[in-house]
Formats: structure tokens, sequence, C-alpha cells
């Protein structure tokens, strides 16, 4: 999403101009990036923290050639999320392990038309005891599961 998309978004929700509400969404980074530059860290409640740290320098290695670098210290600005992000991140999270988990599931294919349902126990059958079997489809089933 671009701020663009922001800007068009808010201003349909709350009724302003997108002019106006552009204005209001360019204020707002600017107020997050000179707090940054001024106290080095911005908490905004149920989003988040962003910082300025001072990455050390290090060795790294140039990918095309494979020779060595020095690359110098430097700030950068880190951002650790809040509760409410992290909270609605895993949700999406676990949404899309939900989907796959079904997506991955065998499709199970209704009864063929042609056979007919299964017939129900005899009405003086006991539970648990053999059954005398069955003649269906061309086909008997003694209906007792004997092992060899």
């Amino acid at each position: 999403m671009t701020k663009k998309e922001i800007v068009k978004v808010i201003s349909e929700e709350i009724g302003l101009t997108q002019l106006k509400t552009k204005e209001i969404v360019q204020k707002t980074f600017d107020a997050i990036v000179d707090t940054l530059v001024t106290d080095k860290r911005i908490e905004l409640r149920n989003f988040g923290v962003f910082e300025v740290k001072k990455r050390a320098a290090r060795k790294a290695r140039n990918p095309r050639t494979g020779d060595r670098v020095d690359v110098e210290e430097k700030y950068v600005v880190t951002f650790k999320p809040g509760k409410e992000m992290e909270k609605r991140v895993r949700n999406l999270e676990e949404e899309a392990a939900r989907l796959n988990a079904a997506a991955s599931q065998p499709s199970v294919s209704p009864p063929a038309a042609s056979a007919p349902p299964p017939a129900p126990p005899s009405p003086g059958a006991t539970p648990g005891a053999p059954s005398m079997g069955t003649y269906n489809n061309g086909s008997y089933s003694s209906g007792s599961q004997h092992t060899p």
C-alpha cells in the first residue's frame, strides 16, 4: 500500500478532502522522523516503537566478486511492533496455516449413486455380536472378520 492509497482510504472514512488528508498524513510522518532524529525513540501505543540504534562496523563480502569489504558503523531505524499488531499478524499466520491444512486434506468424493445404502442391523441383532452376513451388489460379505 502506498501513501497515496492510505490517504484515499482515510479521506473516504472521515470525509475530508484527499488534499487535507495528505497534509495530515505527511505531518504525522514528519513528526515521527523529527522525533527519531532528536530523541532517538518514539513509542506509539498499540502500534509499536521506532528506535534509532548504532550498527557497529563489520566485515562483509561483496556477493558479486566475493571480495571482503569493510562496512562502517552507521545509524539505523529499528521497529518493534506493539502487542495489538503482533496479535493481528499472528492471527493472519494462523489463518494461512489453517487454509493450507484444509487445502492439503484429500477431498472425499460422495458415494456413487448406484450403490445402495448399507443395510440397517437386524431387529434382533445383539450389539457387538457378529452379523449373519449380507448379499450386496453381487458379492457376499460374511460380516465377521476372521483372520487366518
